[in-house]
């Protein structure tokens, strides 16, 4: 194979070409090999086949098959949306691929593994020649060592890649050549056994950062505090943990509340272990030295977990039974172990998620699911500025000082009997802030209460209350969901009593003066208005979605309000979960599955489907040009460039055009750090973040709230790969909802349970252990935070 060396080097390492090698004539095939007869079914009559790399994912690459179109097909091809162009396959061992020859031509041959044992793919490369075929299967066998090493193929000799020339495996009393199942339990490709070789680990820097000194997780202390931190209480033998998934060698540490850096408690043996006696798809993390078991938790979304390449590390959050928040890491010994760590992770969590095999979804999902966690910038934006370094690490020097003198929360009045107009009993639910006027409105039982913002000193007063609201029919209710309509003078409400219909308030009568019933057998479940400004406006129609379809709603037609020339809706049960429109009027569409959708118009296939991660999406929003959506999951917010940055498309949004296969978007997870989650002692439960919104200006910041915390991120700052620049500030209440002044980047009104304020984003604060940390006690004890569910 090293005949073709020079050949290699030049195709392989240039930065600029996206495909590594190609045979631009074949057919390809799905065969089944198990029968007595030969079952060959034909895919594509005319095909090519690409090794192409995976973008932005450094050491992995993709087999493609494309069909190919006699001219002026794809014309008569082109506007339709759910066309089946290509398929692809994330080139690793467990493909099994391998070379083949038929009466007339030879073929390349791999495992589909989405279908049975015994199903394969046959490329035939009608006229292919052996070098280029002997070229073709040398790039598939170097793109497998690089995926499963995680280096450069350059220096490898024939013997290296011999481990990947497949080999057929005999199984007894089954005849030859057919491939034997794997067994339940055993471990995948990437498992690194007890067995294997222990790995150079690579001693941490000697002084510790602070929690809040840096963008990626602090670099740990090089010794362990003390013999009690590193010792658990309890534990078993290795010999009695389930099966694992990835076995690995690192360091644990604890992130101390005290000192506000992590402390080395052990050199350990990290598993990801699946239980068989706990049902299927569940995964723990556990962490073991030679003497004992150290921790046990479960994989999930609330481990709130982040990988970072520059120290090698994985961070996460446990929340003990009493309610006990800590932040724990695992650094690995290079990069390797921790990529190895993070694919056995991905596979783990989606699973448990969304309740399926890893290996039965799409090679183009896997990727995009994988690339979620990697911690690299987003594309096209400027690199981050000199002077911006400077001015945060002036901030840090600043943070260090406010530790000792800055009050940790900001008082809201005690109860609520002095809060005029809004009445006792009841929490505030949810709010909305008025395009026109200087209004919000905060909904709080079956009453609204209507308040002012005050000029020039970032201050919101009590106005007036719309109280007592009841259907036409006189029926009181509490409304689930309401959007300001027509210039601020209207107010559509949802009765949870009534889900067919919406309810049109008049603010200035301060009453309900229309039931709009919609249709007679199908739900609204979420309402969005006709475009992103559209509320500014005397536009009459909104936007509306049930569980699986979506709609255009008219309050002038006579009868049912739905226009049936605007309806889309799905057979399956996509559980839509939230609805967005740009300022042209197109559509971004989430799910409690976690998917999210993007249409150019109502009635339409969607130009776009992005996977699920898994985690339910509870809000969605999107910038007024469309470039980027944010969707709010519990734990995290998944922030999306729309942007189609390569193939014919390019330049496009998703909205218009469909991502080519092997280009999804990357997703950008936003996340609160561990370490201050363990500060502000309670889980995460984001509020619906949403962008700054205002006609003519650029969206710049991002806002969200979880507990008693209102959090914004810098846009401009996440746009340039950092994602952990965010701001703070606590409150003594619970944040129901926040959201910005309608075109103020700067002002944000904030409903607490029983109080509405405003704050200006200056003064949210960097995350320190004074503007976070409610009074604990020690940690230095583990007794209290080992878990040993089995």
């Amino acid at each position: 194979m090293n005949i073709f060396r020079s050949l290699i080097g030049r195709v392989w390492h240039d930065p600029n070409a996206a495909e590594v090698v190609k045979i631009s004539e074949g057919q390809l095939n799905l065969v089944r090999s198990g029968t007595i007869r030969t079952d060959r079914e034909c895919i594509y009559n005319d095909a090519m086949a690409t090794i192409r790399r995976v973008p932005n994912v450094e050491h992995h690459f993709q087999l493609v098959v494309t069909r190919v179109y006699e001219e002026g097909d794809q014309e008569l091809l082109e506007d339709e949306d759910e066309t089946d162009e290509e398929r692809v396959f994330l080139i690793a061992a467990e493909l099994q691929f391998r070379t083949s020859q038929t009466e007339e031509d030879p073929a390349l041959l791999w495992r589909d593994l989405e279908g049975d044992v015994d199903e394969l793919y046959e490329f035939v490369a009608r006229g292919a020649n052996a070098p280029t075929i002997a070229f073709f299967e040398t790039c598939m066998y170097r793109a497998m060592y690089e995926r499963k090493y995680q280096k450069s193929a350059d220096n490898t000799q024939d013997s290296d890649l011999q481990e990947f020339l497949w080999k057929p495996t005999v199984s007894k009393g089954k005849g030859k050549g057919k491939a034997a199942p794997r067994k339940k339990g055993s471990t995948s490709s990437v498992t690194k056994t007890e067995s294997s070789p222990p790995a150079t680990m690579k001693r941490p820097p000697s002084s510790p950062p602070k929690a809040s000194a840096a963008s990626t997780p602090p670099e740990p202390p090089a010794q362990p505090e003390s013999s009690q931190s590193t010792t658990a209480s309890g534990g078993s033998s290795q010999e009695d943990l389930p099966p694992a998934i990835v076995t690995l060698e690192a360091e644990l540490y604890l992130f101390n509340h005290e000192t506000g850096a992590f402390a080395l408690q052990a050199n350990v043996v990290a598993r990801i272990v699946q239980p068989e006696d706990v049902g299927p798809y569940t995964y723990f993390l556990v962490t073991t030295t030679p003497d004992t078991r150290i921790l046990a938790h479960r994989v999930a979304s609330e481990m709130n977990s982040r990988f970072s390449t520059r120290v090698n590390s994985f961070t996460w959050n446990h929340e003990s039974e009493s309610g006990l928040q800590t932040s724990w890491c695992l650094r690995f010994g290079d990069l390797a172990d921790m990529e190895t760590f993070k694919l056995a992770y991905s596979k783990a969590l989606y699973e448990t998620l969304n309740r399926l095999p890893w290996e039965k979804i799409k090679a183009e999902e896997q990727a995009y699911v994988a690339s979620a966690n990697e911690d690299v910038e987003m594309r096209d934006v400027e690199d981050v500025e000199d002077e911006e370094d400077e001015e945060d690490a002036v901030a840090d020097e600043l943070d260090k000082s406010e530790d000792e003198e800055e009050e940790g929360y900001e008082s809201a009045p005690e109860g609520d009997e002095d809060q005029p107009g809004l009445p006792k009993g009841a929490k505030n639910s949810q709010l909305t802030v008025g395009y026109k006027g200087d209004r919000s409105y905060v909904v709080r039982g079956n009453n609204i209460g209507v308040f002012s913002h005050t000029s020039g000193d970032n201050e919101v007063k009590y106005y007036s209350t719309i109280g007592n609201l009841a259907t036409p029919k006189g029926k009181l209710f509490n409304p689930k969901h309401v959007m300001l309509h027509h210039q601020d003078s209207k107010m559509i409400l949802m009765n949870p009593a009534e889900p067919n219909s919406l309810f049109n308030l008049d603010i200035e009568r301060g009453k309900i003066v229309e039931e709009w019933k919609v249709h007679d057998d199908i739900r609204v479940d979420h309402i969005a208005p006709d475009n992103k400004f559209a509320q500014t406006t005397t536009e009459a129609t909104v936007v509306g979605a049930s569980h699986n379809a979506l709609f255009r709603i008219d309050p002038r037609v006579s009868g049912n309000k739905m226009v049936d020339s605007q309806y889309k809706q799905y057979v399956s049960k996509n559980k839509f979960s939230g609805i967005t429109t740009t300022a042209s009027g197109k559509l971004a569409v989430a799910s409690e599955k976690g998917d999210i959708r993007l249409f150019d118009s109502i009635g339409k296939n969607a130009k776009t489907a992005l996977p699920p991660l898994g985690d339910p999406i509870i809000g969605i929003d999107v910038t007024a040009n469309g470039r980027y959506v944010v969707a709010t999951t519990k734990t995290y917010l998944l922030l999306i460039d729309t942007l189609i940055g390569e193939g014919r498309y390019a330049g496009s949004l998703g909205f218009d055009r469909s991502f080519p296969a092997n280009s999804k978007p990357i997703p950008r997870r936003l996340q609160l750090r561990a370490e201050h989650v363990a500060y502000m002692q309670h889980s995460v439960s984001f509020s619906p973040a949403r962008f700054n919104m205002g006609e003519g200006q650029e969206e710049n910041a991002i806002v969200t709230s979880t507990g008693q915390f209102v959090v914004a991120w810098d846009f401009a700052k996440v746009k340039k790969g950092h994602l952990d620049k965010y701001e703070i500030k606590k409150y003594e209440d619970f944040v129901v909802q926040d959201n910005f002044k309608f075109g103020d980047d700067k002002e944000i009104i904030v409903a607490l349970e029983n109080n509405v304020l405003a704050v200006n984003k200056k003064n949210l604060k960097r995350p320190t252990r004074a503007s976070l940390a409610t009074p604990i006690r020690n940690l230095q004890s583990r007794s209290n935070i080992v878990n040993s569910p089995f």
